[in-house]
This record gives structure tokens, C-alpha cells and sequence, in this order.
């Protein structure tokens, strides 16, 4: 087994490095050595990095001082057990790191399996628990899509509570998460306007996801229709207060999500109309969870997830292998050079 970690500098996002890990394993009762296979690599990897520290984010996966190994979404595979409910074998999706293996302590759970190790115990059930996943023709789009779209989703469905909304404004528009929901709101019938670099317009607004694109250095001049709501996924002070000075008295409510614009000066500012409130996507989980149970979420939750592909014909998937390569693609999604109509799927070997 050549086992390896991508380690990342938690102070410096931009200081990524390749370690080799321990060749040989000796597993605890109850844990489980994993293989991974495939994860995707997006701009909301980079949030993780960002929000590690106030979010717990670097806290599931522990790494040596000063580094950390920020989460990804995909599958993997048991190789080797000790625990009872998920033998040699099992295939997985869930929370992994960016790694070749690591290992995890599985046991059922409601529904499906969870991570009991002791760090993990006081994170959020969401990003511990892990589904079984026998292989499907749409893995890639799953590993891409499923977490991000699932922000997406929960934030539509959060967001249609307020009958009054008549328009959205999302900030980082080339971002996954901000074309889903853009997607499902307009379905809706709300107009969705799209904040983004020069770099991203043209080919943003060819893909035909927005009613309108505006760049960042217009942001200070663009209207929407009132009550128009500011979806962030920048975290870029300037652009927040840019647009809440632009729409005024039009903008009912400030949403943050992301920050995906990590080289932002991030100094607070003043700014007009409503106080920036975060959307935290297990939150509306657990709230439908409880009025539809958790089968019923992911049945209604797939049926999107289909529908959004099969409408998605924009979507390039790339594929990256081995370690080089994924230093490589996370450079590209860090330094903002990765285009809006592709998603980046990583396999180990």
C-alpha cells in the first residue's frame, strides 16, 4: 500500500504539500482502514479552509501542528476491518480527506453508518455520517454534485418560506452551489442575477443560468427586483457592501454561505439595510428530516439531483489522477482559474 495525505498550511491555503503516510496500519476495534476512490475537488473546499477554524472543518481529520487536511466529498472503499457493520469491501460516500486512505470507526447508525471516533463526536451528524454506495453510471456527478447541490436545494427550498422574494443576487455565480441554486429559483420563477469576475462573464453567461451577469467592479450599480435577497458566497466585504448599497431599501435579507473569495481583505464594514444572517445547510436538514423523515428528504432530494443533470448538458467533467494532479486542480480552484462549466473529480491512483 503507497498511502499519502495532502496537507495544507492552515494559516497559508496557498502553501500545499505531499506527505507519505504510514505504510502499515494496525487498526483499533471497531475501526476501519479505507481506500479512497474518487472525490470531487470545488470552490467549496476552499470555504472548508477558510471557515476551519471557526467551523471545526480541520478538526475531522486530524494532521501535524499547523496543518490540516481539508474535506472532500466522494467514495471509498473497506480494505481492511475491525469493525462488525462494515466489512472488507463496503463501498461509501461521505466526508473524506485528501488522501489516498485514512481511517474511520463505523458503526450503524439511523440511517446508514456514522464516524464514532472521539474527535468527531461533538461535529455536526451531517458531515459524519457515510451511506453505502454500490457503484452507479452517475458517481462523478454524484461526487461533484451531491453535497453542493444539496446546499443549493436546502437553500431554495429554505428560501421559498418568503412568498414576497422577487429576486435573488448571488455573489461568486461561477460557483457550483450558486448555479444549483440559481437553477432551482428560477424554476421558480424569480429573476437571479449573477456577481462574478470579468474572467467568468462571458462564459457564465452563455451557460444560461442567470437572468443577468454583473461583474464585481459593477457591482455598486446593479438592480434587481424588489424584494430582491443577497445570497453571499464570496465573504467578500466590499462586494457585500457594494451590493447592499446599490439595492437599499430593495434588499429585504443578507444571506452568507461561503468564501469562496479567500484573498479578500476581510476588514468589516458599515453596511445599509439587513444584517447578514449564515445559512447553515444541516440546520434545514434537520429541520425537514423531522417533518418528512430522512428517506423521504434524499428520495425528493435525488429527484433534483437527476433533473439538474439531465438539464446540464453545459457540465464538462475533468478527471485528475494521482497526488501531482490534485495539487495541480487545487491550485486551479484555489487561484479562482477553474471555469465555470467544469467540475473536478480526483482519483487517488
Amino acid at each position: 500500500m503507497t498511502a499519502w495525505d495532502v496537507l495544507i498550511n492552515r494559516d497559508d491555503l496557498r502553501r500545499a504539500e505531499l506527505r507519505h503516510a504510514a505504510e502499515k496500519i494496525d487498526l483499533a476495534e471497531g475501526e476501519v482502514l479505507l481506500e479512497v476512490e474518487r472525490f470531487a475537488l470545488t470552490a467549496n473546499n476552499i470555504t472548508y479552509g477558510i471557515m476551519g477554524d471557526s467551523f471545526g472543518y480541520w478538526k475531522f481529520f486530524p494532521a501535524p501542528d499547523g496543518l490540516g487536511r481539508i474535506p472532500v466529498w466522494g467514495f471509498a472503499k473497506v480494505i481492511e476491518s475491525k469493525a462488525p457493520d462494515a466489512p472488507v469491501g463496503l463501498r461509501i460516500f461521505g466526508y473524506l480527506p485528501m488522501s489516498s486512505h485514512f481511517t474511520a470507526r463505523l458503526s450503524k447508525g439511523r440511517n446508514g453508518l456514522v464516524d464514532t471516533a472521539a474527535h468527531r463526536a461533538e461535529l455536526p451528524p451531517t458531515y459524519n455520517a457515510y451511506s453505502e454506495a454500490p457503484e452507479d453510471e452517475m458517481d462523478d456527478h454524484r461526487a461533484l454534485l451531491r453535497p453542493l447541490l444539496m446546499t443549493s436545494w436546502l437553500l431554495d427550498d429554505f428560501l421559498a418560506e418568503d412568498e414576497s422574494v422577487g429576486s435573488l443576487v448571488l455573489s461568486s455565480a461561477s460557483s457550483k452551489t450558486a448555479m444549483g441554486l440559481a437553477w432551482f429559483a428560477r424554476r421558480r420563477g424569480l429573476e437571479v442575477v449573477g456577481l462574478t469576475s470579468p474572467s467568468n462573464a462571458a462564459k457564465l453567461a452563455e451557460l444560461g443560468l442567470y437572468d443577468r451577469i454583473v461583474t464585481y467592479d459593477e457591482a455598486r450599480s446593479l438592480s434587481a427586483k424588489a424584494p430582491a435577497v443577497f445570497v453571499d458566497f464570496a465573504g467578500d466585504p466590499q462586494v457585500t457592501s457594494a451590493v447592499h448599497t446599490a439595492l437599499g431599501e430593495g434588499l429585504s435579507r443578507s444571506i452568507i454561505v461561503g468564501a469562496t473569495r479567500w484573498q479578500a481583505d476581510r476588514t468589516p464594514v458599515d453596511l445599509p439595510g439587513p444584517t447578514p444572517a449564515l445559512f447553515f445547510a444541516p440546520d434545514q436538514i434537520r429541520k425537514r428530516a423531522a417533518e418528512w423523515g430522512y428517506e423521504e428528504l434524499d428520495v425528493r432530494f435525488m429527484a433534483a439531483l437527476r433533473a439538474f443533470v439531465a438539464d446540464a448538458a453545459w457540465l464538462n467533467v475533468r478527471q485528475h489522477v494521482g497526488p501531482e494532479a490534485l495539487l495541480a486542480a487545487y491550485h486551479d480552484v484555489l487561484e479562482g482559474r477553474a471555469r465555470p462549466d467544469e467540475g473536478h473529480i480526483i482519483r487517488p491512483v
